[in-house]
């Protein structure tokens, strides 16, 4: 056997390319979350945010953010020699809500990222995902190690079901962006298992 377990002369298999959503409200650490985790340098396209955009823009006070993601970031990582995910933030903003359905198209599942301090942000991400019917897991950004308020209390405010996966993550640190991950893989194969049982 070559290397790998392959026979000499006969290729390795490709890994099974899968699309995951990273999406969620301005400023919640989705470029972050995808840069964290990407094996390549992630494609980004973040501009500088002008003075067209108080008001209209707010990260929130905690933030010192002064870009913003004017169409989509891009990275990859792969998870074993069988599954490479391809992971595309979304805009934040509402006003490019329109990319949402092109950047959905083909998609698995998602992550939506979420600051526990600002949760009205994250509202149009989860109504997308539902109405789309597509599996999503919320994961609550830990901003310097804290929540601003605890899972159970982040559950009930989002008005989220119990089938829908809740956890706490933080968008700098590549295994916990890695595990949250995961958690969107099980709750599509969950799903993939229950349709084709039906």
């Amino acid at each position: 056997m070559g290397a790998g377990g392959a026979a000499p002369g006969r290729p390795k298999s490709a890994p099974i390319p899968v699309k995951i959503l990273i999406a969620g409200g301005f400023g919640v650490g989705k470029t972050t979350t995808v840069g964290a985790i990407s094996e390549i340098a992630p494609l980004t396209t973040e501009a500088e945010m002008t003075t067209a955009g108080i008001g209209v823009d707010d990260p929130g006070t905690r933030s010192e953010k002064t870009t913003t993601t004017v169409a989509m970031d891009f990275g990859c990582v792969t998870i074993d020699r069988s599954l490479k995910l391809y992971l595309f933030g979304t805009p934040g903003q509402s006003r490019f809500g329109f990319m949402w359905d092109d950047l959905a198209r083909g998609a698995l599942g998602a992550l939506v990222v979420v600051d526990s301090a600002r949760l009205d942000d994250c509202y149009p991400a989860i109504d997308f995902f539902e109405r789309a019917r597509l599996p999503f897991v919320v994961a609550v950004n830990a901003f310097d190690g804290q929540l601003a308020h605890d899972l159970d209390s982040i559950r009930w405010a989002l008005a989220i079901g119990e089938h829908v996966p809740l956890v706490r993550f933080d968008a700098r640190d590549r295994l916990s962006v890695r595990d949250a991950l995961l958690v969107v893989l099980d709750r599509a194969l969950d799903r993939a298992i229950r349709e084709r049982e039906s």
